[in-house]
């Protein structure tokens, strides 16, 4: 087995991601300095240096592939103006607002443990939510 050219998501952002894949930065495109506070960039990231470590090795078409597949695909999201970076600027990280999450009634996901007589007559049909 080969060995990564870089050893964790961090040195592959700093050394090969920032350098190489620069934009102008504001309007269209975000970068946050601190990127590694966002989950989301974070995973598409890592998502990005996996691939690029896997198809580094395919000779011929393999960066390509990379391109067209993985970073045609994340760039745009990722630094897009409604992506993970989208509040901040490079010079400032602002915390990213979390959604509320509330749980699903009791049922929702699978078959009920009540009859189906005990369940009420307005209750949608499962499959309608999946």
């Amino acid at each position: 087995m080969t060995e990564p050219v870089y050893e964790t998501v961090e040195e592959w952002v700093t050394e090969r991601f920032v350098p190489m894949y620069r934009r102008t930065l504001g309007g269209e495109f975000r970068w946050c300095a601190q990127w590694w506070r966002h989950a989301e960039a974070i995973s598409r990231l890592t998502a990005l240096w996996h691939a690029w470590e896997a198809l580094r090795l395919e000779a011929g078409t393999g960066m390509g592939v990379w391109y067209r597949d993985h970073l045609d695909h994340q760039l745009p999201i990722l630094l897009g103006a409604r992506g993970p970076f989208y509040q901040c600027s490079e010079d400032e990280h602002l915390e990213p607002h979390l959604a509320n999450v509330e749980p699903a009634p009791p049922g929702w996901w699978g078959p009920s443990t009540e009859s189906a007589s005990d369940s009420p007559a307005d209750e949608p049909e499962l499959d309608s939510h999946v």
